[in-house]
């Protein structure tokens, strides 16, 4: 069977530079692709996750409607790094009866990232 290696989503963002400094200081991920000066495409990433960030002009009723569901290691760990970095938390890490524990936060647009691992048996 062929594996799978990388999930890349696209977030649609009002500005590009706004949304890879948003990324980049506040979850800590880096620049991997910028195109243009002022970037009007660009990507980052962080271990196994890739966003693009694409400008709202080429889709505009898209803006905000991105979402990622991520599974993590150490959700309080990664919840206490963006809250320490002034990330806005939108759901704290909750126990949920689905099975996972998981924190979610938007970005500046308006595209809701979620971090969650399995809760312990």
């Amino acid at each position: 069977m062929i594996a799978l290696r990388r999930l890349a989503a696209v977030f649609v963002v009002a500005d590009v530079a706004a949304s890879l400094d948003f990324h980049v200081g506040k979850l800590g991920c880096a620049e991997c692709l910028r195109v243009g000066n002022p970037p009007d495409y660009a990507a980052v990433e962080r271990g196994a996750l890739r966003l693009d960030l694409m400008p709202a002009a080429r889709a505009p009723a898209a803006r905000g409607q991105g979402q990622v569901h991520v599974m993590v290691s150490d959700v309080d760990g990664l919840h206490a790094e963006f809250a320490g970095k002034g990330g806005a938390v939108e759901v704290p890490p909750t126990d949920f009866s689905y099975g996972l524990r998981e924190f979610s936060l938007r970005d500046p647009d308006g595209n809701r990232l979620t971090f969650a691992k399995p809760l312990e048996a």
